[in-house]
């Protein structure tokens, strides 16, 4: 799995004027299912994302985990994050997992991520989306299980 963490004052999702997901103060996290994803992976991401520590301490160093700040998150699935680039000027994305499979991922990333702790919004699959944010830092942060 791919996911693009922001680390967000507030974010939101709406699809045709109405939002359906926010979050905030905490993360925005972008996620797509690769081929050959599977539920271990999706664990792994979801583990790791709630013990991140890119949210700041007492001192202003990041050392605390969205748990940690008591933060919630805003999960959006975003199939673009595997564009491969590598060839010509119109990306590919063949090795997006198919959408059955992502759809699946996705949703179970939102609950495993929820079982962590992280209190969790979520977009709309396959939907066309507009994504609001203020990204906090700014931190954006790529990851890949």
């Amino acid at each position: 799995m791919r996911a693009l963490l922001q680390r967000v004052s507030r974010a939101k999702v709406s699809v045709d004027g109405q939002t359906v997901g926010q979050s905030g103060p905490g993360l925005m996290i972008l996620v797509c299912a690769m081929k050959g994803d599977d539920e271990q992976k999706v664990e792994q991401l979801a583990a790791k994302v709630s013990k991140l520590r890119i949210f700041k301490d007492d001192t202003g160093k990041m050392n605390r985990s969205v748990v940690d700040v008591g933060g919630s998150a805003l999960v959006i699935s975003q199939f673009t994050l595997a564009a491969d680039t590598s060839r010509g000027n119109r990306p590919g994305f063949s090795e997006a997992a198919p959408p059955d499979v992502g759809q699946r991922l996705y949703e179970e990333f939102a609950r495993r991520l929820q079982a962590h702790g992280v209190p969790v919004e979520t977009g709309q699959f396959g939907a066309d989306m507009a994504v609001e944010l203020v990204n906090d830092g700014p931190v954006t942060i790529w990851m890949e299980s």
